[in-house]
């Protein structure tokens, strides 16, 4: 038998291996149809309308609540209860693929946030090249030095952000926040905790670094495609990077991986990704569950997921065979089970949209007037509300 699954552009990578390993050792098939990530929401959306979903689909965790919600998803709860790993499996994306306590979805690809540094620049800077920043402060100081140090050709910067682009400030502002012991929204994700005190200060050691010319030249306009593509060039001392991009970098360079830190200390996560579920109107959801039952599986996740550097969607796999080899690699799968993937039912259009309230606000607390910060985190909660 064959099944179908559908998967985004962004995840195409690891959704492949799997598939192709799978296909390899299994009588069942799938077929993998691979949809530009842009188009993927408005795709799944009409197959949902015409009932044509694919038997399998993996979605942006982040937007798999609105289809639970929609009920796009099959109930796989008692499916997961009989799995002997089934309270080690990823907790965020548990969570987000839980509605009214009844189970939609497992984790599929795990994307974490955290801070590379570049080793090189930190020892022609004179800062020890194997202590990474420890708080959100320590990390200003580093880039800092860094800048000043090296900076003067216009060449090497600091570090670097996505100064325009909704989901990168997300990614990578709100672990702060979090690592600090506070939170950006309430727990209905429906007001936006956005000018609260962790916050502002997180944003103000950011606008700091902005005005000191620590971020780089094109930091304020960065819209998103090219927000990583930097550090692997050896141009940034610093910077929070996605956890998937540590296997694509140059071989030879000295990277350390620390997780990202609140102003003061502590540490966490954006536990981004994708969850895989069964369609509802799947009529194949036994040789379904056999094949995203078999992504969690031990033999997936360690020859598939971990031999490829691949974050793993269980916490009891962290110290597996491959991952022991990069210490970076088991401190990353490590952050699993501390981070935090936000829930809001109105997610995209609040926070992702380049035309929503959360942009507008981040811009104005990092370049702008932060006196507006206030009225725009009104704007964010009437959104969320809508």
């Amino acid at each position: 038998m064959t099944i179908t699954m559908w998967t985004r552009a962004a995840t195409q990578t690891q959704s492949e291996r799997l598939v192709a390993e799978y296909n390899k050792t299994h009588k069942n098939q799938v077929k993998l149809t691979v949809i530009p990530t842009d188009n993927y929401q408005p795709r799944i959306a009409a197959a949902a309308g015409a009932k044509q979903l694919p038997d399998v689909f993996a979605a942006d965790v982040i937007f798999v609540p609105n289809y639970t919600s929609q009920g796009l998803f099959m109930d796989i709860t008692d499916r997961i209860a009989a799995l002997p790993y089934k309270d080690k499996l990823a907790p965020s994306h548990m969570k987000l693929g839980t509605l009214d306590n009844r189970q939609y979805t497992l984790p599929h690809t795990l994307d974490l946030s955290v801070w590379f540094w570049n080793k090189d620049l930190y020892e022609k800077a004179g800062l020890d090249p194997e202590q990474g920043p420890k708080s959100l402060k320590e990390f200003a100081q580093h880039a800092t030095t860094i800048q000043e140090k090296l900076g003067k050709d216009g060449k090497v910067h600091g570090t670097f952000f996505g100064g325009n682009c909704g989901g990168c400030y997300v990614f990578t502002f709100w672990p702060s926040v979090w690592a600090a012991g506070a939170q950006i929204m309430n727990d209905e994700g429906t007001t936006s905790l956005n000018d609260q005190p962790v916050m502002t200060e997180v944003f103000k050691i950011w606008r700091e670094l902005y005005e000191k010319k620590a971020t780089g030249p094109t930091a304020k306009e960065e819209q998103g495609p090219t927000w990583t593509g930097f550090f692997p060039k050896g141009e940034i001392g610093v910077m929070p990077m996605p956890s998937t991009t540590l296997g694509l970098m140059p071989k030879e360079m000295k990277i350390g991986v620390t997780p990202i830190a609140g102003p003061d200390g502590g540490e966490s996560t954006f536990v981004g990704g994708d969850s895989l579920g069964i369609s509802a109107t799947s009529k194949n959801a036994d040789a379904a569950w056999e094949f995203i039952n078999w992504t969690v599986s031990d033999q997936a996740q360690v020859e598939v997921m971990a031999k490829n550097k691949d974050v793993l969607a269980r916490t009891d796999l962290a110290g597996n065979k491959y991952s022991a080899e990069d210490p970076r690699v088991v401190m990353i799968n490590s952050l699993v089970a501390k981070g935090q993937t936000p829930f809001a039912l109105r997610f995209g259009q609040t926070y992702n949209d380049p035309q929503g309230p959360w942009l507008r606000l981040a811009r104005e607390a990092v370049f702008g007037d932060a006196s507006k910060v206030p009225q725009l985190n009104a704007e964010i909660t009437k959104s969320l509300q809508q």
